[in-house]
């Protein structure tokens, strides 16, 4: 059974840092790229980031790219997101995610191509 548990969230004042982790379990973790979405109140879960699984490419949506750093450790079998800069909107519970094709070429962006989910961690950017 895959299980995915993110750590790392909190609250940080606007311009500020923070490092979100998930570890995960339960597949060939080397074998899968991996996401990280987030969810605002009121608002769709979004894609933030995807990393493929080596760790040599990552892609990110715009509102995050040049802010915002996703990096993995297969040897630890954890992904990362750093977060610098941060901003009001980048408040929202903060997902990981497990790609639902193995060995996939190129990386994947929508909520549909991952079926395995953390419970989330909190991030509130706030003065």
């Amino acid at each position: 059974q895959v299980q995915l548990v993110e750590s790392g969230g909190g609250l940080v004042q606007p311009g500020g840092s923070l490092r979100l982790s998930c570890a995960a379990s339960g597949r060939t973790f080397s074998n899968y790229g991996m996401g990280w979405f987030r969810q605002a109140p009121g608002k769709e879960r979004e894609f933030v980031a995807a990393i493929s699984r080596s760790g040599v490419v990552t892609y990110y949506a715009d509102s995050v790219k040049g802010r915002f750093t996703m990096s993995r450790d297969n040897a630890k079998n954890t992904v990362y997101l750093q977060m610098n800069s941060l901003e009001p909107e980048d408040t929202a519970v903060y997902y990981c995610a497990v790609d639902k094709v193995p060995l996939r070429a190129g990386l994947a962006t929508t909520r549909g191509a991952y079926d395995y989910w953390g419970q989330g961690t909190q991030v509130t950017v706030s003065s």
